[in-house]
């Protein structure tokens, strides 16, 4: 039987009709020559944003470095739904490291390839939030060893029961922070925003990005693959499961905690921003929290006002630390 030739692609965000566009400008996934790098048959949840995120991102690492790319994993979802032993849905050199050591590993990698001439061959890292947050990158900054680190961020530990990791927002519920007593769910003040640490190692370069946003997510990637130096890629992944919410509003929550100004979508060089994603149109928090029942003891029959206008607070001063308005910049 003879193959149907494709002849309309997906072309992300903001298709008009079907146009077909020039091959030069269709992203990695609209192409029939992807790598599919995380193939079918790996056992993520429905709605994974994680699965989503990886997907998109190694594809683009692959096709910048011509297929020539080891990928190293640290111990999470991604792992986990990934190589159920003894299957795998890895089509590319993988190594499953420990919890904690993903970027160390990437780093032997990257030097035994150095050390072997093999300079064509590229290395990532990836984890989740809590192997990443909570567990050092600084040693691989501060050493600007040659690995794209990626950190697909659903804001827990979801692999082991949805535990609080430093990257879960205030107020959210997780199994460590209930929602009871006076000020229910995670406590303001803590956690760490692993985007501005990693520029303030000033390293070649630091992105955000989520999963609302194809095109944007792959540029910063195939970029990232174009430096040779620290990398470090935070995408913002929703978790259904995790977080209560609808297996089909994970692109929605995505692109709303943008929109908010919740999570800022930027770039950065040598730890100045180079640019930053604009907000299209301005939305308040309460459009992005309603969605999840992890937030949802705020809008009970007496909604939390005071922590609700907390959180809004913190995503103002995201939209004018980081110019995220024309009027604002």
């Amino acid at each position: 039987m003879e193959q149907t030739v494709v002849k309309f692609y997906q072309t992300g965000t903001f298709t008009v009709g079907n146009r077909l566009l020039a091959p030069e400008q269709r992203t990695v996934q609209a192409n029939t020559e992807r790598s599919n790098s995380l193939n079918s048959g790996h056992r993520a949840c429905q709605g994974c944003g994680e699965a989503l995120g990886a997907r998109y991102a190694i594809d683009a690492a692959m096709r910048a470095t011509d297929g020539q790319l080891i990928a190293a994993n640290a111990t999470g979802c991604l792992e986990v739904f990934s190589t159920p032993y003894p299957e795998t849905s890895w089509q590319m050199p993988w190594i499953h490291s420990l919890f904690g050591n993903a970027a160390a590993v990437a780093t032997g990698i990257a030097a035994a390839m150095r050390v072997k001439g093999r300079s064509e061959v590229r290395v990532v890292a990836q984890g989740g939030d809590g192997g990443t947050t909570d567990i050092c990158l600084s040693g691989m900054f501060e050493r600007n060893d040659d690995v794209l680190y990626i950190c697909y961020d659903n804001e827990a530990y979801m692999n082991t029961g949805v535990q609080r990791s430093s990257a879960t927002p205030p107020a959210a519920r997780t199994a460590t922070t209930m929602p009871v007593g006076p000020h229910p769910g995670n406590v303001f003040g803590q956690g760490k925003n692993l985007p501005r640490i990693a520029m303030a190692h000033e390293i070649p370069y630091v992105a955000t990005a989520t999963v609302a946003d194809l095109r944007d997510l792959e540029y910063k990637v195939t970029k990232a693959m174009s430096i040779h130096g620290a990398r470090y890629i935070h995408i913002f992944v929703p978790c259904p499961l995790g977080w209560g919410a609808a297996s089909h509003d994970t692109i929605l929550l995505a692109r709303l905690v943008r929109e908010t100004g919740f999570f800022p979508v930027f770039e950065a060089e040598r730890g100045e921003v180079t640019g930053v994603s604009k907000i299209r149109r301005r939305v308040p928090i309460e459009d992005y929290l309603k969605p999840q029942k992890r937030f949802a003891h705020l809008f009970g029959a007496k909604p939390d006002i005071e922590t609700i206008a907390r959180l809004q607070a913190i995503a103002d001063r995201n939209i004018r630390r980081f110019g995220l308005l024309d009027q604002e910049a």
